[in-house]
């Protein structure tokens, strides 16, 4: 089994607290950020995050502009987006950016776990394919 290692990034403290908890019950390894900004610079000092689960409408900067940040930039993580019910078509655009998936809130604690395995295996996939393509760079670089 696999022990991914997410980013939870939204504005409310309670509900991100407690879902740290409860995903720490299920094997899941996390980090917190309240705002788009700090999940930003602590993605730079941990680029070996698998999933960041993203909350679409915090102030400042927002999910989506996150979103871009990290797709624009070198970071393979795969990103889930929490949006409440009046929001849908904010996930949805969230999708077309790049995103894994989205959620609606108050999640199901469950189906989070599942959507975050899943998108942890398909970064992980991707991150062996990359590396696979490094080594046979070198093997051909070196081969006689």
């Amino acid at each position: 089994m696999i022990t991914p290692f997410i980013m939870l990034v939204d504005d409310e403290v309670p509900f991100v607290e407690t879902m740290a908890k409860r995903l720490a019950t299920r094997n899941i390894e996390t980090i917190t950020a309240f705002s788009a900004k700090e999940g930003l610079e602590k993605l730079k000092t941990n680029q070996n995050i698998d999933v960041i689960v993203l909350d679409v409408q915090m102030p400042g900067m927002d999910g989506l502009e996150m979103l871009k940040k990290i797709k624009t930039g070198f970071f393979r993580t795969e990103v889930i987006m929490l949006t409440g019910h009046a929001t849908i078509e904010l996930g949805i655009d969230g999708m077309k950016l790049g995103a894994y998936d989205f959620l609606t809130k108050p999640c199901d604690i469950e189906e989070l776990v599942s959507k975050v395995e899943e998108a942890t295996k398909k970064k992980r996939m991707h991150d062996e394919k990359i590396k696979d393509a490094e080594r046979k760079k070198l093997l051909l670089k070196y081969e006689p």
